[in-house]
């Protein structure tokens, strides 16, 4: 005779490793593949833009201001949520303590708005990246399967939220260890987070994805560059020193235009916020016209010729480039700030190692520390930003001096922007309660 309770908790058993199963590895099946389809066509949107504006000379000043009116009109009104990186939304549906399942931050609606806006932002020649983006996507597709057998409640949502996130940077870069290190560094910053086996296998899954679809490589290729840590500490200290400056400055800019709302711009920016976009539109054209096109998109192709010490860039570019980043994370249009910080690093970065004497350190590895830094500075997640650099350009040669340089621009930059930027925007996307 056929035991009922035994029979019962083998079915619930049975649909709890069913809903597992599709959760741990379903779900990093997915963020891998929709990460290389949005890599893939960012690339095809770089080079139209890249194509259009070297065709007409004067397209950016047209297609720039109505195409930023338009990415933050559609934007508001059929996808809220997804305007700006990305990052700050995933922290706050971590934080919140409710347990019900929302979707207003993080859902497959909110997902494929945010890589369609992403790559039309790309298209007109935004100063954005898709890191950013590729992370609350990450987090959207994991939160899909919140609510559904054993993960119930908001400790078991915090998990799949932080293993997506980390998958989405891990896929983004082709950078597993960096994922893992964002999980702990940024995304858990006010939790704990649990690396257990099945956190770990998203974000080793979803790494391998783009692995297997576009074959074995680093972001920035690798690079030769090589510095004694002993010999180089105080080319080390000026890169920290300068990087933690830039990037803490950068950070303190965008977090007062957010919530400053007692200025004459923060009226203009409520009453009139697509005129606004279009303003900023308008200034990355005129910055992309004066720097020849330099400060379109994501900033790659530059930045990787700096690394390689095979381009020379105008002085103006690092300085050019932070301007059209900040200008087009205001304008909010969706789009993260990863990758046009790493260019301005490099910008910056040229810009020292021009100034410094040839027996400090070689030019890449001045490129290369700045990078870091300035990306520290900015985040202030060091830990992410030197092995996030390290992935990327196979440089494992350089562990102790990215490290230096990371911790140091992390604290002047606490001192120029007390909170982390990514923390701070996080707060306007929290529940009011």
């Amino acid at each position: 005779m056929t035991n009922e309770p035994d029979v019962q908790d083998f079915a619930e058993k049975s649909v709890d490793m069913w809903h597992r199963g599709s959760a741990w590895i379903l779900g990093p099946l997915m963020i891998g593949l929709v990460a290389v389809i949005l890599a893939t066509a960012s690339d095809y949107a770089n080079k139209l833009n890249s194509l259009l504006f070297q065709s007409f000379f004067f397209a950016p000043v047209i297609i720039l201001p109505l195409g930023f009116v338009l990415l933050a009109y559609v934007s508001r009104r059929y996808f809220p949520g997804a305007q700006g990186s990305g990052i700050p939304q995933t922290i706050a549906a971590i934080s919140d303590a409710d347990d019900k399942k929302t979707s207003h931050l993080l859902s497959i609606r909110i997902m494929i708005g945010k890589i369609m806006l992403t790559i039309g932002g790309l298209a007109v020649g935004a100063s954005i990246g898709r890191e950013g983006p590729t992370v609350q996507i990450g987090a959207s597709i994991m939160h899909m399967f919140y609510g559904r057998g054993p993960f119930q409640g908001a400790d078991q949502r915090r998990i799949l939220l932080l293993a997506g996130g980390a998958a989405g940077i891990a896929a983004a870069f082709n950078t597993p260890l960096a994922g893992i290190m964002f999980a702990i560094e940024e995304l858990s910053k006010n939790h704990i987070f649990n690396a257990n086996s099945s956190a770990l296998v998203t974000v080793i899954v979803s790494g391998l994805i783009p692995l297997a679809l576009l074959g074995n490589y680093t972001y920035f290729g690798s690079s030769a560059a090589n510095l004694e840590w002993d010999s180089g500490m105080s080319t080390i200290l000026i890169c920290g020193l300068v990087g933690g400056v830039a990037g803490g400055t950068f950070s303190r800019m965008l977090i007062r235009v957010s919530f400053d709302t007692t200025s004459r711009l923060a009226g203009f920016i409520s009453r009139r916020p697509f005129v606004f976009a279009a303003l900023c539109g308008l200034g990355v054209a005129l910055l992309g016209l004066a720097t020849d096109h330099l400060v379109f998109g994501t900033g790659y192709q530059p930045t990787k010729a700096l690394l390689e010490d095979s381009g020379d860039l105008p002085w103006y570019f690092g300085i050019a480039k932070l301007l059209a980043t900040l200008l087009s994370s205001m304008s909010g249009i969706p789009g993260g700030i990863f990758a046009p910080s790493l260019a301005v690093g490099a910008g910056v970065g040229d810009n020292l190692a021009a100034l410094l004497p040839a027996s400090y350190a070689p030019h890449s590895a001045i490129v290369l520390l700045t990078m870091a830094a300035y990306l520290s500075g900015v985040t202030r997640a060091p830990v992410t930003a030197f092995i996030i650099m390290m992935e990327m350009t196979d440089s494992h040669h350089m562990l102790l001096p990215l490290m230096a340089a990371s911790v140091v621009a992390s604290g002047v930059s606490k001192l120029i922007s007390p909170t982390p930027l990514y923390h701070a925007l996080s707060q306007k996307f929290l529940p009011q309660r």
